[in-house]
C-alpha cells in the first residue's frame, strides 16, 4: 500500500502517520506539506516524519501530479485549519481548502488512486437546534473555514470519480496530545489553563454544544476510510466521525478538567455574546459502517494524556494564547517577519 498524506506536518498528521506506520508495517507513506508549522514540535523525542517513507515540501495550490504515481490512497488533511485563520485569511482559505482540494481529487482520479479521504468537519452544522445532526440534515456553515469544507464536499459529490472511492469524514472537534500540539482547541485550551493558571477561563457562557474526538481515534477512522469497500457506504460517502458519548456542552468539558486537575477553578463569561456555533451530532452511520473502528478514548483518557504530555514538555506558559501553540499566531508571525506573503506563500 502506498499512502499520500497532505498536511501531515500539522496537528493530526504526526499521530496519523505513526498509527498507519504501526498498522501497515510494509506501507509506503509519503508526506506533502507546506511546512508552516513544521517547527512547532511539542515534546517530540524524534521528528514525527521519521515514520514516513519520504517527505515532500510544497504548496497544495501547486501540487505536483507526479507525486501521485503508484499511490493507492490519498488522505487530504491540508487546510487553513480553523475559524480564526479562516477569518484572517478568507480568500486564501477558499483557494487552499476548496479549490486546491478539488484539483487534488481530480489529479488523484486521473492517476488511478483507489481511495480519496477528505478530512471534513462537523463545524459545518454551525447553529443547529432540534437534536443531533445527521449527514442528511441541512448544513449551516457560519465561518469561512466551515464554508470551505462544505464547498469541497459538494465539489467531491459532483466529481466524476471513476473507480476512486471517496470518503468525507466529518470529524468532531479534535482534541488530545500530539507531537505538534495545538492549544486553540477547546479541551486542549482548558487543560492548559488549568495547569498554568489553576483557572479555566471559558470565553463563552458555557452553553454551546460540541462533539469531540481524540486525535488517536481520528487516525483509526482514517485507517478505516483508506481501506473501506465500495459496498460499505457507496462510491461517494459523507459520514460523521465520532461517537454520541462525546457530545458535550462547553461547561461540561470545563468541569471534567476541573475534576481531573484538583484545585482548578472555572471562570465562565456569563455576559458573553451567545456563541452561535452550537450543535450536537448523530454518529449512527459511522457506528454502522465502521464497527471495528469506533472511538476508544474516553474524555478522562484524553485529559490525562494532555496533562502528562504538557508536564513532560515542562509547559508553564500562562500567556499560551499568544504563543505559537495557537496556529493563527504562527501565521501572523511568519507574515509579520516577511517569511510568508499575504497569500500565505513562502517568499
Amino acid at each position: 500500500m502506498r499512502v499520500l498524506i497532505t498536511g501531515n506536518m500539522g496537528y493530526v498528521g504526526p499521530v496519523l502517520t505513526a498509527h498507519l506506520h504501526a498498522t501497515f508495517p510494509g506501507a509506503t507513506i509519503v508526506g506533502f506539506d507546506s511546512g508552516y508549522f513544521a517547527h512547532c514540535l511539542t515534546g517530540a523525542a524524534t521528528l514525527p516524519e521519521v515514520a514516513t517513507t519520504s517527505q515532500q515540501f510544497g504548496d497544495i495550490r501547486d501540487f505536483p501530479p507526479a507525486l501521485l504515481e503508484g499511490v493507492d490512497a490519498v488522505v487530504h488533511l491540508a487546510a487553513i485549519s480553523n475559524d480564526p485563520m479562516g477569518k484572517s485569511f478568507e480568500t486564501v482559505t477558499e483557494r487552499v481548502n476548496y479549490e486546491a482540494g478539488l484539483r487534488l481529487a481530480e489529479l488523484a482520479r486521473d492517476r488511478g488512486v483507489k481511495h480519496f479521504v477528505f478530512a471534513s468537519s462537523c463545524s459545518i452544522y454551525g447553529e443547529a437546534s432540534g437534536g443531533p445532526r445527521k449527514e442528511t440534515d441541512p448544513v449551516n456553515p457560519l465561518t469561512a473555514y466551515a464554508r470551505s469544507k462544505v464547498a469541497l464536499e459538494q465539489g467531491l459529490a459532483r466529481l466524476e470519480a471513476g473507480g476512486m472511492v471517496v470518503t468525507c469524514l466529518r470529524f468532531a472537534t479534535a482534541c488530545g496530545m500530539s507531537a505538534r500540539l495545538r492549544l486553540d482547541l477547546v479541551l486542549n485550551d482548558f487543560v492548559a489553563c488549568a495547569l498554568t493558571a489553576g483557572e479555566i477561563t471559558v470565553l463563552s457562557d458555557g452553553s454551546p454544544w460540541r462533539p469531540l474526538i481524540d486525535v488517536r481515534d481520528m487516525a483509526r477512522a482514517i485507517e478505516w476510510a483508506i481501506t473501506r469497500r465500495e459496498s460499505d457506504g457507496g462510491r461517494f460517502l459523507i459520514v460523521n466521525a465520532g461517537c454520541e458519548e462525546w457530545n458535550y456542552q462547553v461547561r461540561d468539558l470545563a468541569q471534567a478538567v476541573q475534576r481531573a486537575i484538583p484545585g482548578t477553578s472555572i471562570d465562565i463569561n456569563r455576559n458573553a455574546q451567545p456563541d452561535r456555533r452550537s450543535y450536537q451530532v448523530d454518529f449512527t452511520r459511522f457506528r454502522t459502517l465502521a464497527p471495528r473502528h469506533q472511538p476508544r478514548c474516553t474524555l478522562e483518557d484524553t485529559i490525562a494524556g494532555l496533562q502528562a504530555g504538557l508536564h513532560a514538555m515542562g509547559f508553564n506558559d500562562g500567556k499560551f494564547r499568544q504563543s505559537e501553540l495557537m496556529r493563527l499566531r504562527v501565521l501572523e508571525r511568519h507574515t509579520a517577519e516577511g517569511r510568508l506573503d499575504a497569500d500565505l506563500r513562502w517568499r
